[in-house]
């Protein structure tokens, strides 16, 4: 590919069981509205540069850099950066959230499903989709699991591929692991029901954030992170998923590859005021 502007909206939290360079899913869309993933990407660019001292999070900023099409990899968004580094990388400017995040819709609302068989349909060869927008009918309830405390020993592996991580520090260390599973369970447009995993890197920040508020007292945080992706989201927002397969779960055919790598949610119309 020519150079290539994307609008990054989506990174996952990182899984060491998936391959080194699959770590994490970080994907965006194109000026048409086109989704693209881009791997393997170093930790340092997930976090954002420093500039005056600062880490800023590339999230809906358009950058510039040269792209290839993994071959690899049969699922058509999925591309590598040609310089790693990332050091010709041009980032320009980020979208905000003015007028209930109408530029982002623009954008990330181009493309929309809303039924489950026509996505898993789509997911199928040829065309092997394998990210996309959804917008669930409603939203029947948010998921807290318990889940494995330590990383295993896949990231043994992971370790030697130390230029994903800063040389000084472990991964355990610049990514610990969360203890907890987060779900939702939602409906599509003909009231078939789905659960799928919530995978983006924000909720995986928003529990850490929490448990530290909370003095490390887990049921608080736990209880902050529901209070944000139930009673806000579900009261005040107008959610849609951002969807993605892994690549070992999508070859084998899996029923159902997808897992929930963002979410997006401008408030409700309802509630936006005519002066905004």
């Amino acid at each position: 590919m020519a150079l290539t502007k994307v609008l990054i909206t989506v990174a996952t939290y990182p899984l060491p069981s998936r391959s080194y360079d699959e770590l994490v899913c970080t994907a965006g869309v194109l000026e048409n509205g086109q989704w693209i993933r881009i791997y393997p990407v170093p930790l340092k660019f997930l976090m954002g540069l420093r500039k005056d001292g600062k880490v800023e999070s590339f999230k809906y900023s358009w950058i510039e850099l040269d792209l290839k099409k993994r071959s690899d990899d049969f699922r058509p968004e999925s591309h590598s950066p040609i310089d790693y580094s990332f050091s010709t990388i041009n980032v320009h400017n980020k979208i905000d959230t003015k007028y209930n995040w109408r530029e982002r819709k623009t954008y990330c609302l181009a493309n929309v499903y809303v039924n489950k068989a026509e996505l898993l349909a789509d997911s199928l060869a040829p065309q092997n989709v394998s990210l996309a927008t959804f917008k669930p009918s409603k939203i029947l309830s948010f998921e807290i699991e318990n889940d494995e405390r330590e990383w295993k020993n896949e990231w043994k592996e992971i370790r030697k591929q130390g230029d994903l991580f800063d040389s000084d520090k472990s991964p355990e260390i610049q990514i610990p692991k969360l203890p907890y599973k987060f779900s939702y369970r939602f409906l599509d447009d003909k009231g078939v029901s789905s659960t799928l995993m919530i995978e983006d890197w924000e909720i995986g920040a928003l529990y850490w954030n929490c448990l530290r508020s909370s003095n490390g007292n887990e049921i608080e945080a736990l209880k902050k992170v529901r209070e944000k992706y139930e009673k806000e989201f579900l009261t005040e927002n107008d959610i849609y998923f951002f969807l993605g397969t892994t690549k070992e779960w999508h070859t084998r055919r899996s029923p159902n590859p997808f897992v929930i790598i963002g979410v997006f949610y401008p408030k409700k119309e309802t509630q936006i005021s005519l002066f905004d």
